[in-house]
This record gives structure tokens, sequence and C-alpha cells, in this order.
């Protein structure tokens, strides 16, 4: 071969002949074939390597070269190879790393194209799952796009993640110009070499192809010591380039890449790995990281490596189980004068974990950590021994009679058995001791072939309060040694002994299996007999019934029946279909038009359509699950479809049915075929969006600027528009006339449901949807309801509304401050008793402003959003109340809210004559008199068309 393209050095060592096959393997199958692979032997390496290594470049002596440069460290393998390259670039790898068939091309193509002296990108490594790989998250930006950077400072991954270890190659011009080396002193050089090359060469090129998969799991208890030297010298290099704030960023990223994940292996090192690595942590980890550094991390992350620090193995223990099981107390938490709340050790700001909210919580709704540490097994009978943790501003009431028993549930929840009281509990200041013997062949009485897992957990009551809590244990505290024989009811051939285990979750479990002679006799003729070849038939036949009975109720066949048969069905006369956000509320406008035509006394029949639950639905009228046989029926039969989002778009309306689109709100984004997202759909999938809005015969507009935008983005026509406004907002006009004849007070009755005090003010977040149609997902919320909790407390109440397809995801705070009404029925009833609506582009700002009320708009991504999504109108420029872009502004106009308030009178006034011009309080009124007038009499029908102008 000429001169190669790409060199690639291959470190033969871990992994033996297989680790080195595969990485050759990878190499040699390069689609770029002007690649020559180098493969550099340990001194002492096993003949069997050599062996490999030698036969592989006897099969391919114009490609593979073997090294044997008589060391043994890492760093000078890796030396021996750069020095011996001949390639245009040089790559390593360590044994048991693959190339991707393309990479060598990609790198190439990539360096030659940009003239880059360094060219890098993706990889993945081993989960420590079987074969699973996974590629680091950072990943995702940095290579999100193929790209060219002038220095590194312009992609800071590359040095503040360890993002150089494998999957790049350097020019060897550049090596040699720089006369870059591997450090032969630091055991992790690899996690040096990369920041240093990035450092000193010129241009970068970026390729978002993944490179080198096979990278190794990484442990950072294997050598803690090297690996804190390697980041040392990064920061170095970051320090002798002036980067102190890349510096501060490698901090983090080594917190969080190496120290929070080692603290997260804990319950899986024996005790001797915990007490070996938490020593060595305790002699190189104090002033490696700066503490505002450290005071960065979540507050479990950062407690966990602050007693990683320390070298308290015992106590990184327990924080593990509280990284590996979010939300439980697994340490003792101290109450100080001032409120702040910290983990056993403090007061330590690194300690302080106030911000979790378990001082919010009573005895009964906390998750504690109860520690097993002790379990031996004599026969049948078991010891066992733990604690239970206590913070100290709750426990156990101390005047009552304090009893625990432990209890085993089958691992479906179906069946348990519950043991006798234990017979020691000792509880003291930080929590309760308790130890007790059980016969666990006695208690335990499964019936064998489905029910052999079976978890542990403790209930302990005082005679008010009760708590369930798992038992944790490490993994190591149990082995084949603590075996008990087990009885199950239908014989011991289903199952001979009790094997404790700990699971993936740290809870201590027991399974029932079978050791002995007869058990494993009968498991295996059991499972003969359901694996030969008749059985598997019968197996095959039933599982295609199951098939068959599933494709009665998938979607595509209820659709084909529904427009098949149940369209030909007769209409059932003054039968009413309500449906409201898609059947996951009993709300809205579709609820003031029932409630309008029940309050009348029409003689209708409605049916209600939920999507899962029902509760809080009315128990007065028919109720029908979306999707189900009911609901087709319901729709095929029904004389009227009211709602408020849009009834299946495959599903026809029945000729002689009257549908009532109340629609959901007026429109700031652009919606139907203004959206981008519909613009770009092919031809079928508009013209099935255009059908379905051609279902309409009636639709709700409150203003012209509705005319102007919905009903011209979805294409309606003039006779079908309805101008009465939105029924659901009459209550809203009612409470504003409420508030000036009478005044604010007494609240509605819905505030002492949600136990709001009249001291407060009532602030409500509503956020706009973020997703897209069919994703459904818990959010985070933009505003930090915590830090709201903590500013506002104690002059607002904080209610949080999640759009009806998200659900919110909030922070434990002090009772009263912050309340989620996401599942809340009728959002009206909520805007009724808000005193300041907190929003950002929803369409809950448009009916809010009826009420008169301050609005604020939280809009952290306003630019971005509008972008993104499309606007029918400059928000700044229209705007109801004050546009803040961070927390900080937020809270400011909430802190001087009637400034604000005085401010935006004008403005508020004009927003709600403009979009809500046909609001006048009667719409519900004006709905059922122009679209139920036939079931009206004849003196209290009003003429149509041109309702509610």
């Amino acid at each position: 071969m000429s001169t190669p393209d790409v060199s690639c050095v291959i470190t033969a060592g871990e992994g033996g002949e297989d680790a080195l096959a595969a990485s050759l393997e990878s190499v040699l199958d390069q689609s770029l074939r002007a690649v020559e692979a180098l493969v550099v032997l340990p001194a002492g390496a096993p003949a069997g390597l050599r062996t490999a290594a030698g036969s592989a470049a006897v099969r391919s002596p114009d490609r593979v070269r073997v090294l044997d440069p008589g060391t043994d460290g890492a760093a000078s393998l890796r030396n021996a190879g750069l020095d011996a390259a001949l390639g245009t670039y040089v790559l390593v790898l360590d044994a048991g790393e693959r190339l991707q068939r393309h990479a060598c091309r990609n790198l190439w193509e990539a360096g030659t194209r940009t003239r880059a002296d360094l060219v890098a990108g993706r990889w993945s490594r081993s989960t420590g799952e079987g074969s699973k790989e996974r590629e680091p998250s950072w990943q995702q930006p940095l290579f999100a796009r193929s790209r060219t950077v002038a220095r590194f400072t312009e992609a800071p991954e590359l040095a503040v993640r360890d993002a150089l270890v494998t999957g790049f190659c350097v020019r060897r011009a550049a090596l040699e110009r720089h006369a870059l080396r591997y450090d032969e002193d630091l055991t992790h050089s690899e996690v040096l070499f990369g920041p240093l090359v990035a450092a000193v060469v010129g241009r970068i090129a970026l390729v978002r192809r993944r490179i080198v998969s096979g990278r190794a799991a990484p442990d950072a208890g294997r050598d803690l010591a090297g690996l804190v030297e390697a980041h040392r010298r990064v920061c170095h290099v970051l320090a002798a380039q002036g980067l102190a704030e890349l510096r501060e960023e490698r901090d983090k990223s080594f917190l969080l890449d190496h120290l929070v994940p080692l603290v997260r292996t804990f319950p899986e090192r024996p005790v001797a790995a915990r007490e070996r690595v938490a020593a060595t942590a305790a002699r190189v980890l104090p002033d490696v990281v700066p503490e505002r550094v450290l005071l960065t991390l979540p507050p479990v992350e950062r407690v966990g490596v602050r007693l990683l620090e320390r070298g308290d193995a015992d106590g990184v223990l327990t924080a593990a189980y509280a990284l590996r099981r979010r939300g439980v107390v697994a340490a003792p938490l101290s109450v100080q004068d001032d409120g702040r709340v910290y983990w056993q050790g403090g007061p330590d700001p690194v300690l302080d974990v106030t911000e979790l909210g378990h001082q919010y919580r009573p005895f009964d709704e906390l998750t504690l950590m109860n520690r097993v540490t002790r379990y031996e097994a004599h026969g049948s009978r078991v010891l066992l021994a733990g604690r239970l943790v206590l913070p100290s501003h709750t426990g156990p009431a101390p005047d009552g009679r304090l009893t625990a028993r432990l209890e085993f549930r089958v691992r479906d929840g179906s069946r348990a058995f519950h043991a006798p009281p234990v017979d020691s509990l000792r509880p003291d200041a930080t929590g309760i001791s308790w130890s007790t013997g059980l016969d666990v062949t006695r208690l335990l009485r499964p019936f064998g072939p489905r029910d052999t897992v079976w978890d542990a957990r403790m209930v302990v009551e005082d005679g008010r309060t009760r708590s369930v809590s798992d038992l944790f244990a490490a993994h190591d505290l149990v082995g084949p040694g603590e075996r008990s024989p087990a009885r199950p009811r239908l014989g011991r051939t289903t199952g001979d002994t009790w094997q404790p285990y700990v699971t993936l979750r740290d809870h201590l479990a027991l399974r029932l299996e079978a050791r002995h002679r007869p058990a494993r006799t009968a498991r295996g003729l059991v499972h003969y007999a359901t694996h030969f070849r008749p059985a598997r038939r019968v197996r095959l036949a039933l599982r295609a019934l199951g098939r068959r009975r599933d494709r009665l109720h998938a979607r595509g066949f209820k659709v084909a029946v529904y427009r098949s048969w149940l369209l030909r069905l007769p209409r059932r006369r003054g039968s009413v279909v309500f449906e409201s956000h898609m059947g996951t509320c009993y709300g809205d406008s579709p609820r003031a038009v029932h409630e309008e035509v029940r309050a009348r006394g029409l003689r209708l029949r409605p049916v209600w359509v939920h999507a899962d639950s029902t509760e809080g639905f009315p128990t007065d009228v028919r109720l029908v699950r979306r999707w189900s046989w009911r609901y087709l029926w319901a729709l095929a039969r029904a004389e009227y479809w009211v709602d408020n989002q849009g009834f299946p778009q495959n599903l026809d309306k029945p000729s002689g049915t009257t549908y009532l689109q109340t629609w959901h709100g007026s429109a700031y984004k652009r919606m139907g075929f203004d959206e981008t997202r519909v613009r770009l759909q092919n031809t079928p999938q508009r013209e099935r969006l255009q059908q379905a809005v051609h279902r309409f015969d009636h639709f709700l507009v409150r203003s012209e600027h509705d005319e102007r935008t919905l009903a011209r983005a979805y294409r309606l026509p003039e006779r079908t528009l309805l101008r009465t406004g939105y029924p659901r907002n009459d209550v809203l006009l009612a409470a504003r006339a409420r508030d000036e004849a009478e005044g604010r007070l007494p609240r509605p009755a819905l505030a002492a449901e949600l136990g709001l005090p009249d001291h407060r003010k009532v602030v409500l977040y509503a956020p706009t949807f973020r997703g897209r149609p069919g994703t459904r997902r818990r959010q985070r919320l933009l505003l930090d309801a915590a830090r709201f909790a903590e500013r506002f407390g104690d002059t607002y109440t904080l209610l949080v509304r999640a759009h009806y397809l998200e659900a919110a995801s909030l922070p434990a705070c002090p009772p009263g401050t912050v309340v989620d009404v996401s599942r809340h029925h009728d959002v009206s009833e909520i805007l009724a008793l808000t005193d300041v609506l907190v929003t950002d582009y929803s369409s809950i700002m448009f009916d809010y402003a009826l009420l008169d009320r301050p609005i604020v708009l939280f809009a952290p991504d306003l630019d971005a959003y509008a972008a993104e999504r499309g606007s029918y109108f400059d928000l700044r420029e229209k705007a109801p109340g004050p546009v803040t872009a961070t927390e900080e502004e937020l809270f400011a106009v909430l802190a001087r809210l009637k400034t604000a308030e005085t401010e935006f009178q004008e403005r508020r006034t004009a927003f709600a004559e403009e979009f809500g011009a046909y609001d006048r309080g009667d719409a519900a009124r004006a709905v059922v008199d122009t679209v139920f007038a036939r079931h009206l009499a004849p003196s209290r029908t009003v003429p149509t068309g041109e309702a509610g102008r």
C-alpha cells in the first residue's frame, strides 16, 4: 500500500483476543481502503494475543503491522503507535472499540475538504447492561450538524466534556509540528490528550456521524486518583489558555459525568470496594472542584459528592439510594431556626436540601428509607434487622402506640402476606431501629407457578397515621447462603426454596426457586409440556385468537364498521353528544351549553364523552368512553354533536346530524391551514383536515379577529359562523358584574375547596401547549414554582394549570402556596376566583381579559416561539399587561402589581374589546336558541345567522 490516508492505532490489552479481533475487523472492513492498522502489544502480552495479532498481519501484510515496543503503560503504547504511523491522519482505538463502516471515509473527507488538523465525530459506549450502547446525551448539541471551527472555544464541549477520548483523528503533520504525545505518567492519558490537541492545533472539523462504538462502560471507582489527576491537567490547559469560565464548566461536567455516577453505583459495590473508593476519594478529591461549582448541582447530587469527598462510605451509600429512588428521605434531616433543611452532617451549604420540600410533607406522606442491615437465614427461620429514617420535623405521634409489621406482596400486587408485629422497635431522634424473626416457610404460602416473586416492605403505625416503606438493601447483603425452605400450596414440586435477592431498585425481595430434584423435574416437565410441538401450536392458535379479538377493538376496524353499518341507523330525536377537550374534562363551552339546556328544561337526551376516568362528570346523564363501541353508536344516532376541539377526523357526520363546534379559544399562534406543519403535509392529509372541518354546521366566534384568523385558517363558510361569543365566558362576565356591584369578597365556593385563604391574592399560571398533536407528556414548567413560593408565599397563592394535553411537574412547596388545578374540569371557575393571570401565548388571556383584572405575560422564548409557530399579531404591541422574559422581571412586576395594573388599564380594556367584542354574557342562551330552536316553544326562539350581534 502507498501512503495510507488513515492510520488506526489499536492498543491491545484488556479484553483479550476477542476484543482485538473486533477492533481489527472494523478497521479492515472500512469503505475507505487506504487504511492501515497498527496493533501495539504490551510487554508480557499473552501468547494467544500475540498469535491473534500475528495471524492478522500474515493475512493482510500490506494493511496490518504489529508493534512490540516492550512497554506496558497504555500511554506509552499509544505513543509507540503514533511514532510508527504513516497515514495522513492518525486515529487511536482501545481494544474492543469498533469503527463504523464509513468512519474513516467520513473523517478523511471532512479533513480533506476543510484542511482541518483535528476531525471528530460521535461515539457510543456500553451501558453495562449486556450489549446495549448509548451515546452520551451531551453529544447531541455538539454534533447536531457537521461544521468547522477555527478554534476549540467555538465548540467548548470538546474540552468541557470528555468528547475527545475516542472517535477523532489528528493530522500526523500537526502531531509532529506540536510534538503532541500522551502523558506516560498518567493512567487516564486519553482524557488529557484530546483537549491538549484541540487547544494547540488550528482548524477543527466536526462530523455528525458516529465514528466509534463499543467503548467500555466508565467506572470512576477503578482508578479515581488517575481520573482526578487527568481532570486537574485539563483544567491547567484551560487556565493556560485564559479560559477561566470553561474551567468552571469543566469542573461541573467532571462532577456530573464521573463523580455523581460513581456515587450512584455504591449499592452495587461490595463493602470492601465502597470503603476503598471512599478512602481514595478522601485523599484526592478535596479542593479539586470549588464549592461554588459544587453548589450548582441539584441537592442530592451535591450531597453525594460532598460525602464522597469526606470519605464517608456509608453516607455515600445513603445518598446513592436517594439518587436511585427520587423522593425518598434517605438520611435524617435537621430543620434549622431559619427554616433551612440540612442533610445529616450539616449545617453546610452543600448539604442544604431545603428545595427538596420534605419539610412540607407529614409523616404518612413521606417515602422513608428503611434500610435492612441484617438478613440471616437459619432453616425456615429468618432474622432481619434494619433502621427506618426519621426527619426531625415529623414522625410518629409521641403519645401513640408504635407498632410495625413486615408485609410481603406478590410482584403484581394481587396478594400479600402480613407478618406478626416486629419483635423490637427502638425509636430515637433520627430514626427507628428494628429487629425481628419470622418463619418464612410458614408465613409465605404462594400457589407456586405464577406468584414466584415477593417484595418486602414495612408498615409503621402509631394509632393515627400509617407509613409504608420499602426495604432497601445493599446488593451484597444477601447471597446463596441465605436460602430458606418453601412450602407452596400446590406442593413442593412447584418450588422448594426461598432465595432472597436485591432488585435493580435496591429493594429486598424473595424469589421462589426449584433447587431440589422433585421441583426441578416438575418444572422441566411443565416446560416441556408447554414448549413441545402440539403445545406450541395451541399457543400460536390462542395468540391468533387474541389478535382477532384485539382487531375487534382496533380503531381501524371500528371506523370501518361505523362507516359501513352504524351510519345506516336512524337518528334518535333529541340525542346530543357532548365532548370537551377530547373527553378529558366536563367543562368549557360544551358544559355551558349543556347546563343551559338543562336549566331551560329542553327535552333532549344528553350523552357526555369521557376519555379515561368518569370522575367529575355528571351522574344524571349517559356517559360513554371515547372510541368505545358505545361512543360510536351514540355518535351515529345523535341528532346533535357538540364539542370544542373536534370529534375524530375519520368519523363521518351522519346525514341529518347538526354539528356545533364551540371551539376552545381565540388565536395568537397560527392555526389550521396557516400552520407551517399543515402546509408541509401531503395532499391526502390536508384533504382529511378539510373534510373534518366541513362537518361543522355552526362555529362560534367572539370577535372579528376570530373571523379573520380561525374562520379563514379553517376555510369556514360564512353561513357556519355564529357571532355569539363563547358560552364558557358567560360566568366571567357575570363575575365581573358581581365584582362591580358587591366587591371581590367573599370568593366563590371553589376557593374553600382549594384551601385558598382570603388574605392572599390568587395568581394563576396557565402556560400554553408546547408540544405537537399526538404528544402527551409531563412538562417541566418554565416558571420555578418553588422560587415563587419562597418569594411571594406570604402574599400570593400560585395556582398552576397545565394544558390539558400535558401535566405539570411541581416541586414540593409550603402548604397553601402552590396548588395544582390542572385536573379541575372547568377553567372558567378557576378564572373567576383568580386575581392575577400569568400566561405566555395561551388563549386563556383572551378570556381572562373580560374580567378586567391584571394579566402578566411570562414569555422567555417569545421570539423563538413566534418564529417557529407563527403568530397573527405582535404580542408585545397588543399585550394586555407587561411582557416579561425572565423570572426576575416577572417577580418585579408582581412586587409592584398595583402600578402595573394601573399602567395597563387602557390596553387591557382595548384588548378585551378587540378580541371579545361578541361576548355579552348571554352566549349560552343565544346558542341554545339558535341550534336547538326546533326543541323550543315558538315564543322562545330567536332568528338565526346573526345571533348575538
